[in-house]
């Protein structure tokens, strides 16, 4: 599932081909996705100037002028493709309509934005503007880690006294925002903490020291363009390049790549999801 800099790199290439933007005609293929799209969806985004495009967590948010704000989540296989605008020197042409083209948004200046999700997990909600902080998609989430709500005092606070592995403290979306399991492997290796350990046994200086590697890994991974592994892409259907910088990520079996360590990267499955890291130095 795309993770916070997959999603952010779409809003990004959305930008020039939504923002400021009115939406002449949108058309909505099914009644639903992960969950049912909203009553006249498509006639309450028609006629719609998008004011801004902004993130929350790992869903995309377009305010709009009649004071509403479209919630797009890619979910595991959506995509947010763009056509019909110049993209630096390429020229991406509408394409013919595909069977997963489930909503399409014809922007003022010929832009057409296509929500694609084979595997339709993927979800789009309308809400009212001043209540975006309320809709329960939204209304628990922790600060944003690259924001400034998001420092080592909430950290601590976060994880004092908790008896469940730092990793899925970190992966709970009640302490930090957007954060999911590709990047909180590769966070923890930088960091040299165990998946495997305790939050509450993390102690005050590595506390210091993971804030700001979370926000260097995920600062790294948008100027990627996030990492592909399966379905993502970018806006542009582009991949995103991170995954070749993995330091443990989906390295099972290889030498760690820490000067002077001799360990190996192991695998070991934590609530249904792989933890790759290196017994050597990952303490």
């Amino acid at each position: 599932m795309p993770e916070l800099p997959e999603v952010e790199t779409v809003r990004m290439g959305l930008l020039p081909a939504m923002e400021g933007r009115r939406i002449e005609k949108a058309a909505v293929n099914r009644p639903d996705l992960r969950w049912p799209f909203p009553p006249r969806m498509a006639e309450r985004l028609t006629g719609a100037q998008v004011l801004g495009l902004r993130r929350r967590s790992k869903y995309i948010l377009a305010d709009l002028s009649t004071g509403e704000t479209l919630l797009i989540h890619l979910g595991m296989s959506g995509r947010m493709l763009v056509s019909g605008v110049q993209a630096g020197q390429f020229h991406h042409d509408h394409p013919a309509p595909a069977k997963h083209d489930h909503v399409v948004l014809d922007m003022e200046g010929g832009a057409r934005v296509t929500f694609n999700d084979a595997r339709r997990f993927g979800a789009m909600d309308l809400m009212a503007t001043a209540a975006c902080d309320a809709h329960p998609l939204l209304a628990a989430l922790g600060p944003e880690p690259l924001g400034n709500d998001f420092h080592e005092t909430h950290l601590a606070a976060r994880l004092k006294g908790r008896a469940t592995p730092i990793k899925s403290a970190l992966l709970d979306q009640h302490n930090i925002a957007g954060l999911g399991n590709i990047y909180v492997c590769e966070v923890l290796f930088r960091a040299q903490i165990s998946p495997l350990r305790l939050a509450r046994d993390v102690t005050s200086a590595e506390v210091v020291r993971l804030v700001p590697i979370i926000r260097e890994v995920l600062t790294e991974a948008i100027a990627a363009g996030g990492s592909s592994l399966k379905d993502y892409r970018q806006a542009d259907g582009e991949l995103g390049y991170f995954q070749h910088t993995f330091r443990v990520y989906d390295r099972e079996d290889s030498p760690c790549p820490t000067p002077g360590c001799s360990g190996t990267i192991a695998r070991t499955v934590q609530s249904g999801r792989s933890s790759f890291y290196c017994p050597a130095c990952q303490r």
